[in-house]
């Protein structure tokens, strides 16, 4: 409890102010997690027109009209190559113009909600008409809706969390809790990628491949957790947490996609652990590495600074650990 608080020597008063202070944290929080969620909605998101200029410089207007500033196009000159664009995660989908009008390619895998809402929206385009829907890099096909993904994702986040804390509050040695952190990554990489791919069967990529990703971020996430508590104490952690989880997890878009969020957050959310985790791990599992440096390169940041501060932070942070011993008095003889 905070010292100011603990001063309190009124019970009523103490009460009233806990529940006040619950109060207001109640009220930061709803609106950080259920407003993006509620906001969804194409801005600037990626996709390609492919075809005959005329025809593709056409549709591109058409889309620009019927969602102002939603969607980013670029237009490339067949179908191949659109494939090759979804791919390798530069868009989401593409409307494909051919001699018997507009297909969609998608890539579901990066996003089903993406998928899902595009799929709506060629049909409007060809005003109720059919459009052909081949899906270039489909979703695992035990998790079609992508939901085994994104709540199979959140328990890393929780569990690096608790091991960040763990570590640093009951670990005295500097260099054990680096090792610390490092056995924790493997061995989260590996378990979490065996449960994702092999016993959930939510993941279609590469074991190893996979297994790097999560332990990657496992050890951004305890090692930012970690080092903030070795360097500040219970400040830290409270940090940490706010990073790894109450701002980190709702700005992530897992669940959804990045360029549906309102901007700047869904863009922000791609430079925080659980962004950039779930982004690489969709690159690893669907796209064999596409699109994986940007995440990597945040997720070894957040893993580096995190470990320099384990070795240069308090060698104990356990409560009055570092507080010098209380004076002893001689004891006073009585005759």
């Amino acid at each position: 409890m905070p010292a100011h608080l603990s001063r309190i020597r009124s019970p009523w008063l103490l009460a009233a102010l806990l529940v006040v202070l619950a109060v207001v944290v109640q009220a930061l929080l709803v609106p950080l997690f259920a407003a993006p969620a509620a906001h969804l909605a194409p801005r600037d998101l990626p996709v390609v027109v492919a075809g005959p200029a005329p025809a593709t410089a056409e549709l591109a207007g058409r889309l620009a009209a019927a969602r102002p500033g939603g969607f980013a196009v670029t237009t490339l000159p067949d179908a191949a190559a659109a494939d090759r664009a979804l791919r390798d995660r530069e868009a989401y989908a593409a409307f494909v113009v051919g001699p018997d009008g507009v297909a969609l390619h998608t890539a579901p895998a990066a996003s089903p909600t993406v998928a899902a809402l595009l799929t709506e929206a060629a049909g409007q385009l060809s005003a109720g008409r059919p459009v052909p829907v081949v899906q270039v890099v489909p979703a695992d096909p035990d998790d079609p809706r992508g939901a085994g993904f994104a709540a199979g994702f959140l328990p890393f986040a929780l569990t690096s969390m608790l091991a960040g804390a763990l570590l640093t509050v009951l670990v005295a040695r500097r260099r054990a809790r680096l090792a610390g952190l490092l056995g924790y990554a493997v061995l989260a990489g590996l378990v979490g990628a065996a449960v994702l791919h092999g016993w959930l069967g939510v993941l279609d990529g590469d074991l190893w491949r996979e297994a790097a990703a999560i332990g990657l971020f496992a050890l951004a996430a305890a090692g930012t957790v970690a080092g903030l508590g070795a360097l500040l104490g219970g400040a830290g952690f409270g940090l940490g947490a706010l990073l790894v989880f109450l701002v980190g997890n709702p700005l992530s878009a897992v669940a959804a996609a990045p360029e549906l969020l309102p901007q700047p957050w869904g863009a922000i959310g791609q430079f925080l652990p659980v962004g950039a985790g779930g982004t690489l791990l969709r690159s690893a599992a669907f796209f064999d590495g596409a699109g994986a440096g940007r995440p990597v390169a945040v997720l070894a940041g957040y893993a580096l600074v995190g470990l320099a501060l384990v070795l240069v932070g308090r060698r104990s942070v356990r409560p009055g650990a570092g507080d010098p011993a209380p004076e002893r008095r001689p004891a006073e003889v009585t005759v």
